[in-house]
């Protein structure tokens, strides 16, 4: 009988896990729980951002539309210089801002007169070049929208699109005609 039971407690002994095996399969389970919510965590955050970057698009665009459409046809004198707002209680870290200013033409005839060698460059062209680039800097006005939005350590980041108004009833003022 004492053979019997030495050998039932030896095969019971045989059939379980060790404690160094249990201690390797918790370490196993717990690197393994690490790594998950590591890249979870990561993932998470990165979801987040794109869709703070999706609503900052749709944002943009729709401000830009808005304004856009609210400009149209008037001349580029009635167009404010400022104006500012918030997208409502559906977007509340969000706000935005609209600045206008005179567009600056930049001036070509520097590369003209650089490139036209010893024989230096055509007068009639640099005048006429100096008459287009007056003409448009006073037909265009540029306009930009800035979408502010709170992050999560609490500092406003800006996103800006930017456009142009044009004032094509604006009449081209050429010397000698």
């Amino acid at each position: 009988m004492a053979s019997k039971l030495k050998h039932h407690i030896q095969t019971k002994w045989q059939d379980g896990f060790t404690l160094m095996e249990v201690l390797v399969a918790i370490m196993i389970l717990a690197g393994s729980l690490v790594v998950i919510s590591t890249s979870w965590s990561g993932n998470f955050a990165r979801v987040k951002k794109a869709n703070l970057y999706n609503n900052v698009a749709l944002l943009l665009e729709s401000k830009m539309s808005e304004i856009t459409a609210k400009y149209s046809g008037l001349r580029l004198e009635e167009i404010p210089e400022t104006e500012a707002g918030d997208f409502g209680p559906d977007y509340k870290q969000y706000r935005w801002d609209f600045k206008s200013q005179e567009f600056e033409m930049p001036d070509m005839s520097a590369i003209l007169v650089k490139n036209a060698g010893p024989q230096g460059a055509d007068e009639m062209l640099l005048t006429m070049i100096k008459q287009m680039q007056n003409y448009i800097s006073e037909s265009v006005k540029e306009g930009t929208v800035t979408v502010y939005v709170k992050g999560a350590g609490k500092e406003e980041v800006a996103f800006s699109i930017t456009t142009y108004f044009v004032d094509y009833n604006r009449d081209l003022q050429v010397g000698g005609l």
